[in-house]
């Protein structure tokens, strides 16, 4: 009787130890899949902008790199041709102008980018309804099309626009300003245009930067007697210096690679003679059409990332002598 109950136990003991294995295997595999999700997942979220900005960015920068070493056009490869694009860039007049009017726009553009902003953010900071109503219309230019920027700035800077009209109806001046005809005439008029449209950006940036400076600090300056003035130059500008420089270097790359203004006030044309060329609008010009020079145009985009690197690395150096 003992052997006969402990043979009808045995299948049913058999199966209770079965269970709890089947189940642990079970476990096991989950929590095994549900680690290697876990760990996948984040990558998965991120491959499309990798894979985005390794077609468009790197691959883009890799094959321009090649290119600048050969005489590739639109039509046909090319072949190595080492530095001759580059030889060629230096006695190539279009170039060198370009190269000037670029660099004047950067001695030009960003100081003004780097103070006005600043002046103004300081201006505009407080929290009223009227001070949100000047901020905001002073960012609306940031987010208008450059066809709208272009159709405002030629109306009013034509021979026949309402500057002029306003000026020779008050007797100021007799002929027209060129302000859209003359090389230099179209040169400042399109660093005043960059200037007014990268105000209310950079602004908002240093608005940011105001709100972290302590306000006890301008109490002490005030019981110590300093004005408005003195608080800005003392108290402000030290208060935002890394923002100062970021905003430096910004605007120093946005200048230096300027296109949307001169394009638009030209009409494409590069001014007369194309004499108000810029480095990005050569590069256009050289490297799109049916006649397009892709090799000599990558040349010239090579110049452009090594004289703007420069210039980020000559301004970190005078910050950090500044520090010192």
């Amino acid at each position: 009787m003992t052997s006969t109950a402990d043979a009808a136990t045995r299948p049913e003991a058999g199966k209770a130890s079965g269970r709890p294995g089947r189940t642990n295997t079970k476990h096991a595999s989950q929590r095994i899949g549900g680690g290697l999700g876990t760990r996948i997942a984040p990558y998965l979220f991120v491959a499309p902008a990798f894979i985005v900005v390794f077609v468009f960015v790197i691959l883009a920068a890799i094959n321009t790199f090649r290119l600048a070493f050969t005489d590739s056009t639109l039509l046909k490869p090319g072949k190595f041709v080492g530095f001759q694009n580059f030889i060629d860039l230096f006695h190539d007049e279009y170039f060198l102008t370009a190269l000037l009017n670029s660099s004047l726009y950067v001695v030009c553009v960003v100081p003004f980018m780097v103070i006005l902003p600043l002046i103004l953010a300081n201006l505009v900071k407080g929290n009223g309804r009227i001070m949100g109503f000047f901020r905001t219309a002073f960012y609306m230019p940031v987010v208008m099309s450059a066809v709208v920027v272009g159709m405002i700035w030629t109306n009013l800077l034509d021979s026949q626009g309402l500057i002029n009209s306003i000026l020779k109806g008050a007797g100021i001046i007799n002929d027209a300003i060129p302000f859209l005809t003359n090389r230099w005439g179209i040169l400042f008029s399109s660093m005043f245009v960059t200037i007014w449209l990268g105000l209310g950006y950079y602004m908002v940036i240093y608005l940011t930067a105001l709100a972290n400076i302590d306000e006890s600090l301008y109490e002490a300056a005030s019981l110590d007697g300093a004005g408005p003035v003195r608080q800005f130059v003392s108290v402000t500008m030290p208060g935002v210096r890394s923002t100062m420089v970021l905003i430096m270097m910004l605007s120093t790359i946005s200048a230096f690679r300027v296109f949307n203004e001169v394009y638009v006030l030209t009409n494409g044309t590069a001014g007369p003679g194309g004499m108000d060329m810029t480095m990005s609008m050569l590069i256009k010009n050289e490297g799109t059409g049916i006649q397009a020079r892709t090799g000599y145009a990558s040349a010239i985009s090579l110049v452009v990332l090594v004289i703007v690197g420069a210039l980020l690395v000559i301004q970190q150096i005078i910050q950090k002598r500044g520090e010192d």
